[in-house]
């Protein structure tokens, strides 16, 4: 039985104020929850219904708390609650930019969407990017909304929240950035290791961001007289993405 406590403890987690305090984050669904078991991220504790429990007998070292349909509606953020819920510790990830060297990774300017935030990570595990590093006015990764559109790719792309202008000034990597006035992508060399910026979904990069580019570059329009200003941040950064990984696996 889930105490009055505990479904405001769980529910606390829906804020990020109480995620930094606590250090944890919700995750929910079969299919996450079941991913989340076989990495190496720590689960905290598990709430689920009978039938979920039943299937997954053999898990050990996990506190597996059995609840009823109606107390998992009361803790879930989905509008159709999924058998299972899990409250997992944040990992400390640690950002050195030595350890970047050799890969792209992704960097995210006041991505506010958590939807969008959700879709990109999810396309840079697509695309192999294993880093991405957001502004601090970032969505928080772990927001349920977040969380939910990875569809689990969070469990494997790393998301360090620092000042971008900072932390190029301890990397001496090409800087890409998408801009609506840069060099075509299909005209671009890309090398085999740099960063990538993406910028805000309505405002793009800010000025301050905008002066560590190295290389602007656009994604041009095939419409001629379109009206459309822009594409959405997480479709620019799969066209974009899926260039650079074209370009190197030809070399």
């Amino acid at each position: 039985m889930l105490s009055i406590n505990t479904t405001k403890y769980i529910n606390s987690l829906k804020s990020g104020k109480f995620r930094k305090k606590y250090g944890k984050f919700a995750v929910e669904g079969q299919k996450i929850v079941n991913e989340l078991i076989n990495s190496n991220l720590i689960i905290d504790s598990i709430f689920a219904l009978k039938e979920w429990i039943e299937d997954n007998k053999d898990l050990s070292g996990i506190e597996i708390n059995e609840i009823s349909h109606r107390e998992l509606k009361k803790i879930s953020s989905l509008k159709t609650p999924n058998q299972v819920l899990a409250v997992v510790n944040k990992p400390d990830y640690k950002l050195n930019p030595r350890f970047l060297a050799n890969e792209w990774v992704l960097v995210l300017d006041n991505i506010r969407d958590p939807g969008n935030l959700g879709t990109i990570i999810r396309t840079a595990d697509w695309f192999g990017v294993r880093n991405i590093i957001c502004s601090p006015d970032t969505v928080d990764v772990y927001n349920p909304k977040v969380i939910q559109a990875t569809m689990g790719s969070f469990i494997r792309v790393k998301t360090h929240y620092t000042d971008p202008g900072k932390f190029f000034a301890m990397v001496n990597k090409p800087v890409f950035g998408a801009v609506l006035n840069g060099k075509s992508i299909y005209n671009q060399h890309f090398p085999n290791s740099g960063f990538l910026i993406i910028g805000n979904e309505s405002k793009g990069i800010s000025e301050i961001v905008k002066q560590q580019i190295t290389n602007p570059v656009t994604i041009p329009s095939f419409t001629g007289g379109s009206k459309a200003e822009s594409l959405n941040a997480s479709i620019a950064g799969a066209v974009i993405l899926s260039e650079i990984k074209r370009q190197n696996n030809e070399q």
